[in-house]
């Protein structure tokens, strides 16, 4: 898969929502509730993040549910790569990007949303192909205004914002014309997965699902 290819993949999944779910999961009995109440909700991609020792297990959970995207996020490594890939996992994002990292999505056929934080770090990524990236840390490297700032010299690069992203601020990335979506953990807070309580996460995801962009 070239770069060209894993950002259209990208920037088509960005398109199904204006919010992907940024999901850490502690136990993977839970996965699959989780991801039908998010896409009940309308929120069908869903970033499952490698932070816990179930996340790969929750991720073959979810790639069952039926009408969700399921991808991988924090890929760090070739070898979160292959493990996310195996797992069914039907597209990356990672925080930032190196060589090895790239290469290894594009030779499993991944498709990946890679992280910038900068002008230099998109330039880098653009050069390589990549036009749909991820704007991370969005809120400590300054937040939608930075993102705007960035935007104006560099249009050919749009972003999903994600880190500190929340309903409160959301509307401010949306409003971008650089940005397709934004990432967030706000629409399944760890007390309602661990309590079950999917009617109440739906709830939320459909209130995100209804943000205008």
């Amino acid at each position: 898969m070239t770069p060209q290819q894993a950002s259209q993949h990208t920037a088509e999944i960005c398109a199904r929502a204006p919010v992907i779910p940024v999901l850490v999961i502690d136990d993977a009995a839970q996965a699959a509730g989780l991801a039908k109440a998010l896409v009940a909700g309308g929120l069908p991609a869903l970033e499952v993040t490698l932070r816990t020792p179930t996340a790969l297990d929750a991720i073959r959970a979810m790639a069952r549910v039926e009408g969700g995207i399921v991808g991988a996020g924090t890929l760090l490594t070739a070898e979160d790569v292959k493990a996310a890939k195996a797992a069914g996992a039907q597209f990356g994002v990672s925080p930032g990007a190196t060589d090895i990292l790239l290469q290894a999505c594009e030779d499993e056929d991944l498709p990946l949303l890679p992280g910038a934080a900068t002008a230099t770090e998109a330039m880098r990524l653009l050069e390589r192909g990549y036009t749909a990236q991820k704007f991370f840390p969005a809120e400590a490297s300054g937040g939608a205004q930075a993102l705007k700032a960035i935007g104006s010299p560099i249009p050919q690069v749009r972003f999903c914002p994600t880190g500190g992203v929340s309903l409160q601020n959301a509307a401010d990335y949306l409003s971008l014309s650089n940005v397709m979506c934004v990432g967030g953990s706000w629409v399944a807070p760890k007390a309602m997965v661990e309590a079950g309580d999917w009617a109440g996460i739906e709830k939320l995801a459909r209130e995100a699902a209804g943000l205008a962009r």
